[in-house]
């Protein structure tokens, strides 16, 4: 029974990846949009789907995997999640640099791309301090650590949201709530502010 009900997890996620990823190949408005504008937008949905799955690993709650193997895998998918975000802004800016400058100043008319920014540069720095992790001091580290993937999964989600692009609504709507739940429960169970959470790093 516990094996059907891995599975069973297992599939949901990936479904909740997989749609779409599927029904955005599909959509009408990459017909006018250049390969790397395109790769770059298949990057930022890419990154949502790491921001589901991270909080699973780093808490022991995707299925299949216990705690410290899944802190394993959630280093990996870090360093996964940090290169789909540079492909993506990267992206960006071949396609259009005065946009990603007036994103990067916060001077855009579109709100989404503060949103966008803030979140990148939250994960920059949650990212620097899983780096710097064995420096810090552990309780020092899981909250400011933690903090930092709070701002960039409200900011991702916000971002995602905001945008009127090829992902569709439905799934989109559906992986962002996801993104939050899954967030949700992982900072619940980790209790970074008590110090009392599973301490494997």
């Amino acid at each position: 029974m516990n094996g059907f009900r891995t599975i069973l997890s297992v599939l949901v996620v990936a479904g909740t990846i997989a749609t779409p990823l599927l029904l955005a190949a599909q959509s009408p408005l990459l017909a006018w949009r250049d390969p790397v504008y395109i790769v770059a937008g298949f990057a930022g949905i890419i990154a949502m789907a790491f921001l589901l799955i991270q909080p699973l690993l780093a808490a022991g709650l995707f299925p299949g995997l216990h705690l410290f193997a899944g802190r394993r895998v959630h280093r990996v998918t870090g360093a996964g999640l940090v290169l789909a975000v540079v492909i993506h802004v990267g992206g960006l800016w071949i396609t259009s640099p005065p946009d990603v400058v007036d994103a990067l100043l916060f001077t855009s008319p579109t709100p989404f791309s503060a949103w966008g920014v803030i979140a990148m540069w939250a994960m920059f720095g949650a990212a620097g301090l899983a780096l710097g992790r064995r420096h810090l001091r552990l309780r020092l580290w899981r909250l400011g650590h933690t903090l930092l993937v709070v701002v960039v999964v409200v900011g991702s989600v916000i971002h995602a949201m905001l945008i009127e692009g090829a992902m569709e609504t439905i799934s989109k709507s559906a992986l962002c709530l996801l993104v939050l739940l899954g967030t949700a429960k992982a900072v619940s169970d980790l209790r970074a502010w008590s110090g009392r959470g599973p301490t494997a790093r």
